[in-house]
């Protein structure tokens, strides 16, 4: 009886997995076709395959812009772990005073509408001389990033028994040297799902990037909507842009997936 009921489980998962997947082969698939074939409805599944559109994003400078994102993704995100990392150690190691209004604090500016901000955050930018470039972006995706890099590593050192902080100071051991040698090494899955959940927010991000820069640092969303013109939508064009913005997110999380899964169950709901 067991036999049959798994056999059942496994196809029922597999045709879900097909069905959220089901965008994406869309998407990957109007990549390589002409306009026309990328308009016609109903969709046609026979087509003559090119790279027309490949060529042409790529001549036009995609390159770049995805240098951009994985410049700003990357850059922020080990920003936001040598800030966000300590805070949520000490917070969840130490009694401190107010720390649970500290960690609302932290939750609270993620509760801000983004568009609340935009105009104060131009202004500021403008000032400083920053505007369209690409410090700007890691600025403010690095402050972004920060609190839920906070609430998550908190929760992972939180499954750290306190005797383990202990045992390596009567070892003679100083606090930094057990931070970076014992206790780090045993959050490794929650930092690999925290940093890859911080890349991609800010791989994705469109409203910031589009909105504070224009061309010297636009990133990979920005660069597609370029193709949203007076003219119409260049469906097949933006479909190859997608493609490539989708693909590293996942190779990424194809190969930390065990981590990544291990990371978030380890102690993603633990207050």
């Amino acid at each position: 009886m067991r036999r049959p009921l798994s056999m059942l489980l496994t196809a029922g998962t597999y045709v879900l997995a097909l069905i959220y997947f089901s965008p994406v082969l869309w998407l990957l698939v109007t990549g390589f076709k002409q306009e026309g074939d990328a308009v016609a409805m109903p969709p046609s599944l026979v087509f003559q395959p090119t790279l027309d559109n490949y060529r042409l994003i790529w001549d036009s400078g995609a390159g770049s812009f995805m240098g951009h994102s994985a410049a700003v993704s990357i850059v922020s995100t080990i920003f936001a772990l040598a800030f966000g990392v300590p805070a949520a150690y000490a917070l969840a190691m130490f009694k401190i005073k107010k720390a649970d209004d500290i960690l609302f604090w932290f939750i609270s500016t993620k509760m801000l509408p983004a568009v609340g901000v935009i105009i104060p955050l131009y202004l500021v930018f403008k000032q400083l001389h920053l505007l369209d470039s690409l410090t700007a972006l890691i600025v403010l995706y690095t402050a972004m990033n920060v609190p839920l890099v906070v609430w998550m590593m908190r929760s992972f050192f939180k499954d750290i028994p306190y005797e383990t902080i202990e045992a390596y100071q009567v070892d003679g051991a100083t606090g930094l040297q057990g931070f970076f040698k014992i206790t780090l090494p045993l959050v490794r899955p929650g930092i690999v799902s925290t940093s890859l959940l911080c890349l991609v927010f800010v791989w994705n991000e469109f409203f910031f990037g589009v909105s504070l820069t224009s061309t010297d640092a636009a990133t990979m969303p920005v660069y597609m909507s370029s193709f949203m013109t007076q003219e119409g939508l260049f469906w097949a064009k933006m479909s190859s842009v997608a493609t490539l913005a989708v693909l590293p997110a996942l190779v990424l999380g194809w190969f930390t997936q065990r981590q990544l899964v291990r990371g978030l169950t380890m102690g993603a709901v633990k207050g």
